[in-house]
């Protein structure tokens, strides 16, 4: 229904006068307008002409366009080459014997220790998840590593322990897109669950994890059945148990689910002690996690000056470019990346990786770019929280600062290309708009959100922002709205 309705609206005419009247005859008469929140601003860059504005100074949850704002803010503050370091200390060299007393995994806020492809291609297949754990666990047996006496110790220290920000639903933390906020992360902080059909009915269903570490216990009550087909997966708050349920038919594909992982750190230890095993290397502690609690912090929003890491360095990795990750993190709209961006920022800049300090550079850079403090107000990096807002004045002025900064050839790199890659491939694919429109999207329930900067038929560029609210109908359909806006924008 929505591919033939925008292919509907693409073939209408156009209509004569400037986009800005176009815009609002649409807007008047379309179905899904009147029923729902708009506020729109479209102005041209050139000539720093308002062509169209509907409540553009009232607020709206922005949902992931709020990541504008936050990769904004790091590739400013931080530049577009900064680097994490992941690193294996130990309390001291090894021995002749080839022993050492523990070995802690730090994380230094990498976000990109998994399998995914640097740079970001759309078509890229995905690599071993694992890959960055069983790398440095060659490295740490390299070093002469035989044995380790205590434990493999998980620390994300370098943020506090805030994983879950304000404004995000309980049931986020079940799954990848509320995947848990730390310094240590691997495979994004996610597991997949794959259910497959036993071979006889009445056979429990098989249960496959990827990566295949051991960390949540699992009660599976899946059984083989001849025709019914219903999964269903839970985990309460702060449990390590997950509780799967449901029926599958013989000859099924099976059903998987990606779900976040609760304590990162800890996740992280259990695997570098499996690689660090499979080599060899006798382990005689546990796996377990440290964290930096708020109630251990004097100050959230300044911290005192970083001190080396105790300890002798056995392995380390070296990040890509920051570049590289806030390319991912827009182009796919990555919320784990975003929250990590914006830690990334406060630890850099005020010493603490922390919420609160991550907010208060954000407040002090939107005060350099001349948005005024009423215009927003932020719970979060990603825009997963439903304590956001924005208004598509703020929206377009971050815009128009990024466009005539030093920064605007990598800064407009990071959004999604309609018709092309990330969360914009599939739109516009085929029509005159494909390549033409820049934009970071955004999704929640009863929100959709699409700005970002837009080439007219004639060359001009235009700086813009869509944010709706308050649509109780199909998603699609307003996303097909949107879209007929940013065609009557862009002739």
């Amino acid at each position: 229904m929505t591919r033939a309705l925008l292919l509907l609206w693409l073939a209408l005419p156009l209509g004569a006068g400037e986009p800005g009247a176009r815009i609002a005859a649409f807007l008047d008469a379309s179905p899904v307008a009147r029923t729902s929140f708009w506020g729109v601003r479209v102005v041209d860059l050139a000539r720093d002409r308002v062509l169209f504005e509907r409540n553009a100074d009232r607020l709206f949850l922005p949902a992931s366009n709020a990541k504008l704002f936050t990769t904004a803010l790091a590739l400013v503050r931080l530049g577009p080459d900064y680097r994490f370091q992941t690193q294996v200390l130990g309390d001291r060299t090894p021995g002749e014997d080839g022993c050492v007393e523990s070995l802690r995994l730090v994380g230094g806020g990498d976000p990109n220790l998994s399998g995914r492809t640097i740079p970001y291609s759309r078509d890229a297949p995905a690599g071993n998840p694992l890959a960055a754990i069983e790398d440095l666990a060659a490295q740490v047996a390299a070093r002469g590593v035989r044995c380790v006496s205590a434990d493999i110790v998980g620390d994300d220290r370098a943020y506090v322990w805030q994983p879950y920000p304000d404004g995000w639903s309980i049931d986020d933390a079940v799954w990848d897109y509320g995947a848990p906020v730390s310094a240590l992360s691997i495979n994004d902080n996610t597991l997949s669950v794959t259910v497959l059909p036993g071979s006889d009915p009445s056979d429990p269903a098989r249960i496959v994890l990827t990566p295949p570490v051991e960390y949540y216990e699992i009660d599976s009550r899946v059984r083989t059945m001849a025709a019914d087909r219903k999964i269903m997966i839970d985990r309460l708050p702060g449990a390590r148990q997950l509780r799967i349920w449901g029926a599958l038919p013989l000859k099924d594909p099976g059903d998987t689910e990606v779900l976040g992982i609760d304590d990162p750190a800890l996740y992280a230890a259990i695997a570098l002690r499996d690689a660090l095993a499979r080599r060899g290397i006798a382990i005689r502690g546990e796996a377990r996690a440290v964290h930096l609690y708020p109630s251990q912090v004097s100050d959230l929003t300044n911290g005192p000056a970083p001190q080396p890491e105790p300890g002798v360095e056995l392995a380390r990795r070296d990040s890509a470019p920051l570049l590289e990750d806030l390319r991912i993190t827009d182009k796919v709209s990555q919320n784990l990346h975003a929250e990590m961006a914006l830690r990334a920022v406060s630890r850099a800049r005020r010493h603490i990786g922390s919420r609160e300090a991550g907010s208060a550079e954000q407040q002090a850079f939107l005060d350099e770019v001349g948005i005024g403090r009423g215009s927003y107000t932020f719970a979060d990096g990603s825009g997963l929280s439903r304590l956001d807002l924005v208004s598509p004045v703020a929206v377009v002025r971050l815009l128009e600062h990024m466009y005539h900064s030093a920064a605007r050839e990598a800064w407009v790199s990071l959004l999604p290309v309609a018709g092309q890659d990330g969360t914009l491939h599939a739109r516009f694919a085929g029509t005159a708009v494909a390549g033409r429109i820049f934009a970071k999207t955004g999704s929640l329930s009863h929100v959709a959100a699409l700005s970002g900067y837009a080439r007219r038929r004639n060359g001009e560029m235009l700086a813009f922002s869509i944010l709706v609210n308050n649509y109780s109908g199909p998603g699609a359909d307003l996303r097909a709205a949107i879209d007929r806006v940013c065609v009557l924008m862009i002739e």
